[in-house]
């Protein structure tokens, strides 16, 4: 259950970016646009999951150099990498380059911990016995 709503989470935010100039989500109605959000934020968090851990472990330096900020550099190449690999899977959804990335990317991340931390408020607590 807790995969689906980071997915479902994840889906809003990526459908958020496609507001920004240089990210396009194509799709002849709503069903396929949001069925490509699903795949597209499946996909971001695979290329999430498997790469993020080794850049950050090949890039320690440069985070502790700059005090974390490396941090935008690597999430935004990886958001790059998920509209490439959405391409090769003939889904429309497209990031034109770095900088579209780079915000895009920032805006995943802000929506993400935003309605991520909504949720975990809104839920109900389980209390220790």
């Amino acid at each position: 259950m807790a995969l689906l709503l980071h997915i479902l989470i994840t889906m809003v935010a990526v459908w958020i970016t496609t507001a920004l100039p240089g990210i396009t989500l194509a799709g002849q109605d709503s069903l396929a646009k949001i069925l490509t959000l699903l795949a597209v934020s499946v996909i971001f968090g695979i290329v999430n999951v498997v790469l993020k851990p080794i850049a950050k472990t090949l890039g320690c330096l440069l985070y502790v150099l700059t005090l974390g900020l490396f941090g935008l550099v690597v999430n935004a190449l990886l958001f790059w990498l998920t509209s490439y690999l959405a391409g090769q899977l003939r889904l429309p959804f497209h990031v034109d380059g770095f900088w579209s990335a780079f915000w895009g990317a920032l805006i995943v991340t802000i929506v993400s911990s935003a309605l991520a931390g909504i949720v975990r408020r809104t839920r109900p607590q389980v209390a220790d016995h």
